[in-house]
């Protein structure tokens, strides 16, 4: 059973706890306009953005502005390049924990979520609980990575690490859904 309050939908879990969920924001296709708009160049002007998707620049001010109210858009980043800021190492670390009751799964996900190395850490179906997606300098610094960052969380039933050695494609825009 699903209650609506606060604009928040109560959601019960497994363990009978109740979490707090936002409420996700309806969107249309002129929002997700905006969005891809976004994602391609989150530094353009109202006035740009407007005119790619068919808006005076009041609407799309006003729309732009209950977007990010929602929580449809989190925020604004730049994309910067691994190699020109010193972490031209990329590394993909798929975890599997020894145990899964509550505590060794929370000190895990808290542990993680503290080191800056992890820049995205995944909950997978499958052989491994997570994926981490881990950027250092140079096979030294990984090493040093697993030994003082992730052996000492504890918990830990295996590592099995990948190097990527290319990328075939980057994007942060998502599809066209409208149809």
């Amino acid at each position: 059973m699903v209650a609506l309050a606060l604009g928040c939908y109560y959601i019960p879990c497994k363990q009978e706890i109740w979490h707090i969920m936002p409420q996700i924001p309806q969107l249309d296709g002129t929002d997700r306009k905006i969005i891809r708009a976004l994602q391609r160049n989150g530094r353009m002007t109202n006035l740009d953005l407007a005119q790619e998707v068919n808006l005076s620049p009041s609407p799309c001010l006003r729309r732009l502005r209950a977007l990010e109210k929602s929580g449809a858009i989190r925020g604004y980043s730049v994309e910067v390049d691994a190699k020109a800021y010193g972490l031209p190492v990329t590394v993909m670390v798929r975890v599997t924990l020894d145990g899964h009751d509550e505590g060794t799964v929370k000190r895990f996900e808290s542990q993680i979520r503290a080191i800056p190395e992890v820049l995205e850490c995944f909950v997978m179906s499958g052989l491994s609980d997570y994926l981490l997606r881990v950027v250092v300098g140079d096979l030294e610094d990984y090493e040093r990575f697993v030994r003082t960052r992730l052996h000492p969380i504890g918990g830990i039933g295996s590592i099995d690490t990948s190097f990527v050695y290319g990328v075939v494609k980057r994007s942060q825009v998502y599809p066209d859904i409208t149809g």
